[in-house]
């Protein structure tokens, strides 16, 4: 039966409901920017008419993407869940955006997925991103399959993209359809089976037609055939079948359809289907493969799972009888709804009005603190976009979403109150692009701070910091793109604020010794103030921190007043000295002084102590430092003399490279000035055609370069 749901004013299937795992099929698709993934989405929610037709809806946002961010910027921006059922099986789609900004989207949908469906275009072919991403793909056994699209583009071109896919993934990419021509001998309207040898006609719209190949139709493809026979034989369980193919006996689709699921479900053989959106080419073909081909949750291997507190646990099993693990994908903020959180159930079912257990790892330096908590889910929808359908049950190996909850982050494990358990954390990477934002007026610094809370717990690739030394808000990012969007969302939920320029931590220290003398003597309304000390300053190594001396003789300066000194001392050095920076790495000895029996007192022996300080900087050298990262760059090898001239051009210090663990990319280490780092993550992506990642640790601060310290101390003084 039809419903309607008022949010976007949809009418489509009702939300499909499952009671067995073996009849749920996860499958992410990932591919750049513009392959097409969202479009053909779109084609086959239509074609299994769970939507009524593919396209925009009334406010101008696909049925998947309709995050209002995604439509400013005219690009997936969020993972987008949109299930459909094909053949009495439900697939969970999950659409992933193509830009590498929002790889934490696409990690969420590779965590709750169980095969991944690469959507390359027919006219631009494979990128490097999506070559690495293959590469992690296999790291963890996850089956993939190719869809080949956009093939009604004038210049796309299906067989040099099927070769570039075997060229970029490897072998065992086969393809098991060939497109052929219409009666025009430009357009594609149909696919030839090379399995089955049939025939689907597409050329009076879809469905197609269904017949035998002609004669006519097979010498052309003779050799694709025999060779995805051979690789479908050499993947069989059955030994004795390469000898009867090789000893001329005919093996047909009875016996190679099945060896061709299993290899596909275990993720050692990645079939090729041509398929175009706009025309329908392939949508039932590709349907088909999703159902047979891709494993079931059964099939696939799941996270593991501890006590709460670490404790060891049996390894799950895919039982909606089981005890409840289910894991939160991904958490955004509905403008109407509110906290709306995708999950994924791995054991047990989760229904509607049961208390459950939340706990998180915490990553507490980006703003996600361990929390534990009990929490009530009320209501349990099927997400299809922007809508919610409200649905009895989701068993283990499904997919919901859950709305309303209190403290449920990305990453977070559901699981019974009685016994509770916490999920093995997905790999995110570190966001390494820092944005400054600042609230406009003192009114929105709540609003502000309520935003980004809400925005990190939903996010793991935002990173939060409050820079004690420079004051400033600092958000981390993945890329501008990321940037954007966050900021977008933050205006979006009524948060009125600027960005400014990022500063980077800087250190003062001497570069000689000096002594300085601090009087401060002052008479106001008949009382005074009387403070005198000497100082002398020697730098000490990088390191080592501040060190106070008392060598007083005499009694000069009294007892109770030499920590006086020393704690205007460590005030003046918390606020630097010629540009604002703390002062590092300093002896400072307190050796004479003077004081009055009645005027002097502990404010006044502070005062003296930093204006002693402050003569001391006049008298000698003042340096400048600046913190250097040591850096680690991970590149293709064609791009490492451009990685490696680039960064000496950022006043670093090569320190070499070597293979990484796989042998197909390389590291190329070095150290760089952190000033040097602030936009790096965009600039290396640009140099790399996005397939370069860096990672940065702390190494020392080291002395910046005269004619940049000066341009710093003169901003300084203008200020």
């Amino acid at each position: 039966m039809a419903q309607k749901t008022s949010d976007k004013g949809v009418t489509g299937a009702a939300a499909p409901v499952v009671t067995e795992p073996g009849r749920v099929r996860n499958v992410v698709l990932v591919g750049h920017s513009g392959s097409g993934k969202t479009t053909l989405v779109e084609a086959l929610l239509a074609a299994t008419s769970t939507i009524p037709r593919a396209g925009t809806v009334a406010d101008g946002t696909t049925v998947t993407d309709h995050d209002p961010a995604a439509v400013r910027q005219q690009r997936s921006v969020a993972l987008s869940c949109a299930p459909l059922v094909h053949n009495g099986v439900k697939i969970n789609l999950l659409d992933t955006p193509g830009y590498a900004d929002f790889v934490g989207e696409l990690r969420a949908g590779l965590r709750a997925a169980d095969a991944a469906l690469f959507v390359v275009s027919a006219v631009d072919g494979v990128d490097a991103a999506t070559t690495a991403l293959w590469s992690e793909c296999a790291a963890v056994g996850l089956p993939r399959a190719v869809a080949i699209t956009r093939l009604d583009h004038p210049r796309a071109d299906f067989d040099q993209t099927l070769a570039d896919c075997q060229d970029a993934f490897g072998e065992n990419v086969m393809t098991i359809y060939r497109p052929m021509l219409g009666d025009d001998g430009a357009s594609i309207a149909g696919l030839l089976g090379l399995v089955t040898m049939r025939v689907l006609d597409y050329s009076a719209g879809y469905p197609p037609t269904e017949g035998q190949a002609e004669q006519a139709h097979l010498a052309p493809v003779e050799e694709d055939r025999n060779q995805l026979i051979e690789g479908i034989i050499a993947e069989s369980e059955d030994e004795s079948l390469m000898d009867r193919y090789l000893g001329g006996d005919p093996v047909g689709p009875e016996v190679l359809v099945p060896d061709l699921e299993k290899a596909v479900a275990r993720g050692h053989f990645y079939p090729v289907i041509p398929v175009c959106a706009a025309t329908g080419v392939g949508l039932d073909a590709l349907l088909d493969g999703l159902v047979s081909g891709a494993p079931s949750p059964l099939e696939h291997d799941l996270p593991t799972v501890t006590g709460v507190d670490g404790s060891p646990k049996p390894p799950l099993t895919c039982d909606p009888d089981g005890p409840l693990v289910a894991e939160v994908v991904k958490t955004t903020i509905d403008r109407h709804v509110g906290r709306v959180s995708l999950v994924r159930v791995f054991s047990g079912t989760l229904t509607p009005e049961t208390v459950v257990h939340v706990s998180g790892h915490g990553m507490a330096e980006r703003g996600h603190p361990d929390h534990d908590a009990d929490e009530r889910v009320a209501h349990i929808y099927s997400p299809l976009g922007a809508q919610l359908r409200e649905i009895p049950s989701c068993i283990a190996g499904d997919l919901c979403a859950i709305t309303k909850s209190g403290s449920a982050e990305t990453g977070d494990t559901l699981s019974g109150k009685d016994e509770p358990m916490l999920m093995e954390p997905w790999r995110m990477p570190e966001p390494l692009l820092p944005i400054a934002v600042v609230a406009k007026s003192r009114s929105d610094e709540d609003a502000l701070a309520k935003n980004l809370a809400r925005l990190v717990a939903g996010d793991p690739t935002l990173r939060l910091e409050r820079n004690a030394d420079t004051h400033q808000l600092v958000l981390w990012c993945m890329g501008e793109s990321h940037a954007e969007v966050v900021l977008d969302r933050l205006r979006a939920g009524g948060v009125e604020l600027d960005t400014e320029p990022v500063k980077v931590s800087l250190r003062e220290t001497f570069g000689s010794g000096a002594k300085g003398h601090g009087r401060h003597v002052k008479q106001s309304g008949g009382h005074g103030q009387y403070a005198v000390c000497d100082i002398e300053v020697e730098p000490l190594p990088r390191g080592s921190g501040f060190q106070f001396a008392d060598k007083v003789v005499g009694g000069s300066v009294p007892h109770n007043y030499i920590p006086s000194v020393e704690k205007g001392v460590r005030a003046q050095l918390e606020r630097g000295i010629v540009a604002g920076y703390p002062v590092v790495d300093l002896k400072v000895t307190l050796y004479d002084g003077k004081a009055h029996s009645v005027d002097s007192s502990d404010a006044a022996f502070q005062t003296a102590g930093a204006l002693a300080l402050k003569e001391a900087a006049a008298a000698a050298e003042v340096v400048l430092l600046e913190p250097v990262d040591e850096v680690v760059v991970r590149v293709p090898d064609e791009y490492v003399g451009a990685v490696m001239s680039d960064l000496s051009g950022r006043r670093g210090r090569p320190l070499g490279s070597e293979a990484d663990e796989s042998g197909e990319y390389s590291l190329v280490r070095a150290e760089v000035p952190a000033t040097e780092l602030i936009r790096y993550a965009v600039e290396l992506r640009a140099l790399s055609s996005g397939a370069g990642t860096f990672s940065r640790t702390y190494a020392r601060h080291e002395p910046m370069p005269s004619h940049l310290a000066d341009t710093i101390r003169k901003e300084h003084a203008a200020r």
